[in-house]
């Protein structure tokens, strides 16, 4: 018995010798087939690929003894999907759809994939219970076992997947044999890479020759250390060099102007040494006599820091955009010729400035009124500084009108801005003039207000709205009567005689930082203070009355009477808009009266009612808001609430800010 014992034990150990002799056998066979296809891989050019690829999938498949191999991979077009795009089948199966998409097939298993994981099946029965149609289909298919890579690279998304599968028998999956085929996985998702890293290169080559093409540039790159220097075929034609002639940077100069020859290569040296970008501009001389313009763009590679190796750049011919710019810069000279003829004043400006100007005389009974007219006449025969204080609509400008035409400058046109109505940025070109070139697209040279002012008076309404920055200068100009132009370092000496205006409180907007002290004690020599219409109401009937005659004479019409109610209730209202929106309201009943009575849009009952019992932000809100519910609280346009109320769109945000009226169903303020 022993000896059978013996005897088995010998056969038992014979056989698992010679299986594990067998499995040492397929691995080193599997190892030999796997470098002799990863050392086929390295280098293969990208046209080879796919064939290396089909053969690779039928080696594995006879090494392991299996039925099917496919290939997938992510398009790249932006639909995002797995297609089938190698396959080797050993058996004869059912005919495969074309294209192949994996998510109309196999969700599931796309899903693992998606998320990096090896899908690994000794049998379809396997599947989870949510993977029914990866079933029926690898049914249809006749597949019974199969093995899924995802192709990834680090921890990149998948840009393919790798599959092995059987047909005629089921079979296990062991690590050993998992490990070994994600290595021809590895090999397959290196060789995609390098292909579509190629394909990349290609496209945006391509991309770059078409540009360059398109826009005539010639791309040349020299070798520092020789001084060779590559080109491109649209460099050989602008410079007029053979076709086949060996090119160094010598060629380049010699075909330079000789005036130009020593500049273009203090450039090309000075981007070497510095790493700086190459930009210069140059004539070359072409064989047959003709001058052309040529600009270099350029700068220095290298692949250790400090060592440039090549200089690579375009070159592009501009002789059309040169030429041009000669003749434009000809042109603007004769124009600054016939400019210097002008009037310093600037004819153009005056005369838009006095067709805007309405011919009208500031209308008043109250003691108030009276008091600001002989204010007026005091400082007018002076070229004191003059600051008119007032609410929005009170007549301020008209009352600098006044003053200007008082004084001994009236022989000169007054001259107005808005501090208010400009940005910043425009506001100090509009100040003090611009010079030629002083930012992008400033073409011309242009004067400035100061300096059409000269011997005159400017006017600057809304003063409070001014930079810091600015109040800087215009301290300055008060001060010594000198500013520059920008873009200009050279001084101009003006004799400008100031009115300023604003509705703001300066003192608190010194107070709070927002206007500087030593400019408003400067403007501050003569200040004018406007009451509001509210505080006058005297002189409601006679601005009535004054308004009726101008639009008279616009529309061609005669009133004789205005109702003694209309004319009580229009004093009895508060008048947020000041004159301003009284002449808008007598504009609208000129418009709507037609038989000699003019018959006036009252403000709201509310509005008058509680001009006499509340406090007076509680009247200017109930009337703006009055006045913003009939507009469908449309601010801006004809008809609009800042229309009606006779204020700037600026002003009346500001004060329905200040007075904390918000649209309805909104946040902020409009």
């Amino acid at each position: 018995m022993q000896q059978f014992q013996l005897i088995a034990q010998v056969f038992a150990n014979a056989l698992s010798r010679q299986r594990a002799e067998k499995s040492l056998e397929e691995r080193l066979q599997f190892e030999m087939m796997l470098a002799d296809i990863s050392a086929r891989f390295v280098n293969l050019p990208s046209d080879q690929i796919d064939g290396a690829i089909a053969d690779t999938q039928r080696r594995v498949c006879e090494c392991l003894g299996l039925d099917l191999s496919s290939l997938w991979q992510w398009t790249t077009d932006g639909q995002k999907l797995l297609t089938m795009t190698h396959i080797y089948r050993v058996l004869e199966g059912p005919q495969i759809p074309e294209p192949v998409d994996a998510q109309e097939l196999f969700p599931w298993c796309l899903q693992q994939l998606e998320a990096g994981k090896i899908v690994a099946l000794s049998s379809m029965a396997e599947l989870p219970a949510e993977a029914v149609r990866d079933l029926e289909n690898s049914n249809d298919f006749g597949i019974k076992s199969c093995l899924i890579f995802p192709l990834s690279i680090g921890d990149r998304s998948p840009i393919g997947a790798l599959c092995f599968s059987t047909i005629r028998a089921e079979r296990s999956w062991p690590d050993a044999i998992v490990k070994r085929v994600q290595l021809v996985a590895q090999i397959f998702t290196n060789a995609f890479a390098r292909t579509r890293a190629d394909h990349e290169l290609r496209e945006s080559e391509t991309r770059l020759s078409m540009a360059t093409t398109a826009a005539g540039a010639g791309l040349w790159i020299m070798d520092i250390d020789t001084g060779h220097v590559w080109v491109t075929p649209k460099t050989r034609e602008l410079f007029h060099f053979p076709p086949d002639a060996r090119l160094n940077l010598e060629s380049f100069y010699k075909v330079i102007h000789p005036e130009d020859r020593d500049q273009a290569k203090q450039a090309v040296q000075q981007a070497i040494q510095s790493g700086e970008y190459l930009r210069s501009e140059y004539r070359i001389v072409l064989p047959d006599g003709s001058v052309r313009w040529i600009v270099n763009l350029g700068r220095c590679f290298s692949k250790k820091p400090g060592l440039p190796e090549r200089l690579m750049g375009v070159s592009i011919d501009f002789t059309a955009r040169k030429e041009m710019e000669d003749r434009l810069r000809e042109q603007l000279k004769e124009i600054e010729r016939l400019k210097i003829q002008l009037e310093q004043e600037n004819i153009y400006l005056r005369d838009e400035i006095m067709l805007q100007q309405r011919h009208e005389e500031i209308v008043g009974r109250s003691a108030a009124m009276k008091k600001i007219l002989a204010q007026a006449e005091q400082v007018a025969r002076t070229d004191s500084t003059v600051l008119i204080l007032g609410e929005t609509g009170t007549g301020k400008e008209l009352l600098a009108r006044t003053i200007h035409n008082l004084s001994n400058r009236k022989e000169r046109p007054l001259i107005t801005i808005n501090c208010a109505a400009l940005p910043p940025a425009l506001i100090e070109t509009e100040l003090f003039g611009r010079e030629r070139g002083a930012y992008t697209g400033a073409m011309t040279r242009m004067a400035g207000r100061f300096e059409v002012a000269d011997r005159s008076t400017l006017f600057l309404d809304e003063i409070g709205e001014l930079s810091l920055d600015l109040q800087v200068k215009l301290l300055r100009v008060l001060e010594e009567g000198r500013f520059e132009r920008l873009g200009s370092t050279k001084s101009l000496q003006v004799n400008v005689r100031l009115i300023a205006a604003t509705n703001r409180d300066l003192a608190q907007e010194v107070a709070a930082g927002r206007f500087r002290k030593d400019l408003y004690y400067r403007l501050n020599v003569f200040p004018i203070s406007i009451p509001p219409l509210r505080e006058r109401l005297e002189d409601v009937p006679p601005l009535v009355w004054a308004f009726v005659k101008q639009y008279e004479k616009k529309m061609d019409k005669r009133i004789d009477r205005i109702p003694r109610k209309s004319m009580d209730a229009l004093q009895r209202y508060a008048w947020p808009g000041n004159a301003r929106e009284l002449r808008n309201i007598v504009e609208h009943a000129m418009i709507t009266s037609s038989d000699g009575t003019l018959r006036l849009r009252l403000p709201h009952p509310a509005s008058a009612e509680i001009s006499t019992n509340g406090n007076l932000e509680d009247v200017e809100r109930l009337h703006i808001l009055g006045i913003l519910q009939k507009t469908g609280w449309r601010v801006t346009g004809k008809g609009g609430a800042a229309e009606i109320l006779g204020m700037k769109r600026t002003t009346l945000k500001s004060k329905m800010k200040k007075l904390g009226i918000k649209r309805p169903g909104r946040t902020m303020p409009i």
